[in-house]
């Protein structure tokens, strides 16, 4: 700064200086430094022409004064004379008046005593230097004469310092002075207008004073610029620039203005030269023109001074504005710097897998991508500074810090962004490293697993066998993690206690899979070294399996189920007995101080339920306030990004509906339950349809998740939080609602720890109940709508059951050996949709969204129809897996849940769709066998009366309530003709409720030879077979031998005996009996039909694909309901 202003002041004192100079010599020009008088000061004197400066010249140039005949010059005062002399003398320049000035007196017409007074003033007042003085006496005959007496005896009084002449006429006067240089009125050709020559002098003294105040005002104008302060913001130099920019052109603007008149003036003293090229310009015109281009070239020198000064004083005033944009620039990206370093500090996470390393990667190279505008445009600063210190910047000293400050900041961002990429990149090659390893053990597991066992035995098997195991190893060298130290060593910098303990299991597992090769190599090395007998396989494959004679089954099934299950029932019912029993002992000892203490628990959650929700009232209505209400607000608009303009119902979804029901219903209504807290639960029961809403805001909240991503760096959101004081941001707020769904069933179970033995304990158990269906149903329905690829609409399947994730193994009886061996090895990975009509298998995509949130979707592969859907509760060799099997086992698949408790839920809520179908047609089909039962025969029994068989199906229709594939009655052996031995046809049961478990639903090995069976063709159209069967036509006995059945009961056909008879059990009325095979034909229709209800392998899930298949087949067309 103080360098600009010692150049600014150089640059006002050499303007100054010139301005002073233009000054000095327009006075100059002027005269005005030896007579400062002008013509407007004695315009009146010199309009009465006694004495007039023609311009005439003598012969050595002496400048020529007229004294015309003036009859009153007698009267004219001194001082007039006085003035107008020294004004007339004053003209000519100053080398012309240093020769004498010539006087011509005219007085041909006065008398004699007038022109001695008239000289004699004359000489007396004359203020300049005289060389001749010409006199041309009186004309008339005695004033002539009177003259030559006179001036011969009074010539003494006319002695003056240059000699007095008389003339007696004009012609003796030209003899002195040339006609050229006299005018008219003396007989000379010199062309003189006395007003033209009085208006230009006045005209050029009027230039020259405006030229003297241009230069004048042009110093005040340049101090006043000079003096200014310089502001220091772009805003206020931008206004000091456009002032003293505008001054400037005002002072140019009157400059141009003189320069125009002077022009104007100049041509207006050439015009007698325009007019008559004959005629040149007297002397004193010429010393008009001269005068005027001098004051001409003073004013051009004025503007000269000027443009130099303000050239010099615009580019200080740019420079200074320059320096302010930059410096404004500076502060803005060195704050943007700081701001992306803060943020890159937060990239701290190294990933936890090989998708997480990915995905921070691209979040960095996303972060890179958005930060390198900034980035690019603090290096643009730069550059730009380095331009101002080339251009010589007068602020060079401020400008080259900021510069080496901004790149500094870049280098330092691109390092620590490169740095962090490193550090991603060797996250993501240790991760690759750990992939590769783990899917290397998988595979040689695989490899070890489906090796079989009885082609090792030879010895050609044998080196086959460890060709492939030895080949296997040799690409452990690109796979395998080769020393655990060097993977230390080598990712050090990356390894959290986390990631290293990863590495160790990772490490652990592959050299236990070494080791299993490893002794896989040396047992196939012993049996290839010799030839070795064939040994019966230790592990039999499953068609070995298969194809084995297994006489009971279903007994020893039964024994481990019926074991199993009396441990699972034991331990809680010991456990609740344990508590019963100290209950029992602290209420007898302090009854009323435990009651005491409940009471003040439940007060306390109640309390905590009350203020939690008047907090989440409260914040409800500060984001619908402080920020929904905000978009609308046309002072906000200006805020608001274009990407969230018109999107406010996805942003907030049904928040207002929300905070209504609250606040306006259930916070009241919580409040009547503060002095009876154990009661609350039926404020919950009574608004629980009111709480579906939240199913339709978690539904949006992928959608508003998304747009907050989009828009959260929107000046809309930080102004509206900076307005709440919120240290929060606003998806903190959004969340809420979820938060709150979830808060209610935690405050219910601690309300029901304290409440169990109050009144309101069964409202609270259903309240609770309720939230967490609907917490399930929220879910469920999260995972819903991600279903992708499915053409029809889910909502024609019915409610959404259950929902899950299961490894899948396909065994299609129309598929090829080997594709049927190979899916046994390998599962596919499927997410479950059990709906009330139909069964969906999809594949769960993570895909990844911004951020660290991961948005699922499901692609739908394929649906099964549960009318046509039968399942196996149990499969042999692992307790997690069950059957799901479709259209008579045509396609099967077997499904693995993660835990056990999650199967059984699977089973129990299948058996339950299945139950209620098959509940459904056997409706349905005794409805229609009463239809038709006058003209369908039934079997010829002495005792039997199809009238009385049909009332009694019509009474007890209605009466039918339990569950077909249950056994209500506890069977005894007294009560049976003759029953099969155990263990030859059917499991006896030990309890009625394990009745169900074990008869009701088959094996795997048992599925296994059902298959096996009806794929060679054993069965034949008209066989009976062991299984359960739906009775088509009903018939009753009176004999205690006899098997009542009624039409649409289940039977089971247990054994076949002598003499074409068959041990039938009623699993209706859990009555059993031996009936004849014919008898069986006509109580279950044809063989094709009766056979695909239930064989003895079946399970519960093939009962109720063969009763839909009955009932299609007695009815005449399947129910419409159970079409998926």
């Amino acid at each position: 700064m103080r360098f600009w202003l010692r150049h600014e002041e150089m640059a006002l004192e050499e303007m100054v200086r010139r301005l002073n100079a233009v000054s000095t010599h327009t006075d100059e020009i002027m005269h005005q430094d030896v007579t400062p008088l002008c013509a407007a000061d004695i315009q009146d004197q010199l309009k009465k022409r006694f004495a007039y400066l023609s311009g005439g010249r003598g012969q050595d140039g002496s400048p020529v004064i007229t004294f015309p005949d003036y009859p009153a010059f007698s009267d004219v005062p001194d001082t007039e004379f006085q003035s107008v002399m020294t004004y007339l003398t004053s003209i000519p320049s100053l080398q012309d008046a240093g020769i004498g000035f010539i006087l011509v007196i005219d007085r041909r017409q006065d008398k004699w005593t007038s022109v001695k007074a008239s000289v004699l003033r004359i000489a007396a007042s004359f203020p300049a230097s005289l060389q001749l003085v010409l006199v041309l006496r009186p004309t008339g005959f005695f004033q002539r004469a009177l003259s030559d007496l006179a001036f011969r005896f009074n010539r003494e009084d006319f002695k003056m310092k240059v000699p007095v002449i008389m003339l007696s006429s004009v012609p003796e006067l030209h003899g002195y002075i040339d006609k050229s240089q006299l005018t008219e009125d003396l007989g000379g050709t010199l062309d003189y207008c006395h007003t033209r020559w009085l208006c230009h002098r006045t005209a050029i003294e009027s230039f020259a004073l405006m030229v003297k105040q241009t230069a004048q005002m042009l110093q005040s104008f340049g101090t006043e610029l000079a003096e200014t302060e310089l502001p220091n913001d772009v805003q206020s130099t931008s206004s000091v620039l456009c002032a003293h920019t505008e001054k400037k052109d005002k002072a140019k603007e009157d400059m141009r203005s003189a320069l125009d008149k002077g022009q104007s003036l100049l041509e207006n003293i050439r015009e007698p030269l325009a007019k008559s090229g004959e005629h040149g310009l007297n002397q004193g015109q010429l010393d008009n023109q001269t005068t005027v281009q001098r004051l001409l070239a003073q004013l051009n020198e004025t503007e000269a001074a000027l443009d130099e000064f303000w050239a010099r004083h615009q580019q200080r005033l740019q420079q200074c504005l320059q320096l302010r944009h930059f410096e404004q620039d500076f502060r803005e990206v060195k704050a943007s710097l700081d701001a992306l370093a803060q943020k890159i500090a937060t990239f701290t996470d190294v990933g936890n897998s090989l998708a997480h390393a990915g995905h921070l990667l691209k979040d960095l190279a996303s972060f890179e991508e958005k930060s390198s505008a900034s980035v690019e445009r603090a290096r643009a600063l730069a550059l730009e500074g380095e331009q101002l210190i080339g251009s010589k910047h007068y602020a060079v000293d401020s400008i080259r810090p900021k510069c080496r400050e901004l790149q500094h900041l870049c280098d330092r961002f691109a390092a620590e962004v490169g740095r962090r990429r490193g550090l991603l990149g060797k996250s993501l090659e240790l991760h690759s490293l750990l992939e590769a390893s783990l899917k290397w053990c998988d595979e040689g597991i695989y490899l070890l697993a489906s090796q079989p066992v009885d082609k090792c035995q030879s010895q050609e098997g044998a080196e086959a066998a460890l060709q492939e195991i030895e080949k296997f190893l040799e690409t452990g060298a690109e796979n395998k993690i080769q020393e655990l130290d060097k993977i230390y060593q080598d990712y050090e910098s990356i390894l959290t206690t986390d990631l290293m303990e990863h590495v160790q299991k990772v490490f652990q597992k592959q050299e236990g899979m070494e080791e299993m090769f490893h002794r896989r190599q040396a047992s196939l090395k012993k049996l290839a070294a010799k030839q070795m007998r064939p040994v019966q396989p230790v592990a039999p494959r499953p068609e070995a399996l298969s194809k084995s004679p297994c006489p009971s089954p279903g007994s020893r099934r039964g024994s481990e189920n019926s074991s199993e299950g009396s441990v699972l029932r034991r331990g809680p019912y010991r456990r609740a007995k344990s508590e019963m029993s100290e209950s029992r002992q602290g209420r007898g000892s302090s009854a009323g101080d435990e009651e005491e203490s409940l009471a003040i628990l439940r007060r306390h959650v109640m309390n905590e339920l009350l203020d939690t929700e008047r907090v989440y009232v409260e914040e409800l209505l500060c984001v619908l306030e402080g920020y929904a209400a905000e978009l609308d607000n046309p002072l906000m608009a200006h805020l608001v990004s274009p990407g969230l303009q018109m999107k406010k119902d996805i942003l907030f979804g049904n928040m207002e509906e929300i905070y209504h029901f609250h606040n306006r219903i259930f916070l009241r209504e919580l409040e009547n339950y503060t002095d009876c807290p154990e009661l609350v639960g039926r404020c919950f029961l009574e608004r629980m349809e009111e709480f579906q809403i939240y199913e339709k805001y978690c539904q949006n909240k992928p959608r508003s998740e998304s747009l907050w991503r989009q828009c959260s760096d929107c000046p809309f959101f930080q102004e509206c939080q900076r307005k709440l004081d919120h240290k929060l941001s606003l998806d903190s707020y959004l969340l809420k609602p979820v938060q709150r769904i979830t808060k209610y069933q935690l405050l219910l179970k601690e309300m029901l720890k304290y409440s169990k033995s109050c009144e309101g304990a069964e409202d609270l158990q259903e309240a609770l109940s309720s939230i967490l269906g609907i917490l399930k149903a929220v879910n469920d329905s999260m995972h819903l709508i991600a279903i992708t690829g499915y053409d029809g609409n889910l909502s024609d399947l019915g409610r959404l059951l259950m929902q899950g994730s299961f490894s899948v193994w396909t065994d299609h009886k129309k598929g090829h050996a080997k594709v049927k061996d190979l899916a046994r090895f390998k599962p596919m990975q499927r997410h479950l949709f059990l709906h009330e009509k139909a069964v969906l298998f999809c594949k769960k995509r993570e895909e990844n969204g911004e951020g660290y949130e991961k948005a699922p979707s499901y692609s739908y592969k394929q649906s099964l129809n549960m009318a046509a859907v039968g399942i196996t509760e149990n499969v042999k060799g692992d307790g997690r897996k069950f059957e799901i099997w479709y259209n008579a086992r045509e396609e099967v698949y077997i499904v693995q849940a993660p835990t056990p408790e999650v199967k059984a839920a699977w089973v129990s809520e299948i058996r339950k769709v299945l139950t209620g179908q098959l509940q459904a047609c056997r409706e349905a089909s005794q409805h229609r066998a009463l239809e038709q039962s006058h003209s369908l025969p039934l079997p010829a029994q002495p005792s039997t009366s199809p009238s009385k068989g049909n009332t009694r199906n019509i009474k007890k229709l209605e009466e039918r309530k339990t569950d077909p594939l249950s056994l209500e009655g506890r069977m005894s052996s007294a009560q049976l003709p003759k029953p099969p031995e155990e263990g030859k046809g059917w499991s006896k049961t030990s309890h009625p409720s394990e009745a169900p478990e074990d008869d009701g639903w088959s094996s795997a090995e048992e599925l296994i030879n059902s298959s096996d069976a009806e794929e060679e063709g054993r069965v034949g159209p008209r066989k009976l077979a062991p299984g359960k069967y739906t009775v088509v036509l009903g018939e009753e006995k009176e004999s205690p031998e006899a098997l009542a059945v009624r039409s649409g009961d289940v039977v089971e056909v247990v054994q076949e005996g002598d003499e074409g008879l068959w041990y039938v059990r009623n699993l209706t009325s859990s009555k059993e009996s031996w009936v004849p095979a014919s008898s069986l034909w006509a109580l279950l229709g044809s063989a094709g039909s009766a056979r695909c209800l239930s064989s003895s392998e079946s399970s519960a899930g093939s009962a109720l694909l063969s009763a839909s298949s009955s009932c299609s087949e007695s009815c005449g067309a399947p129910l419409p309901d159970l079409q998926g």
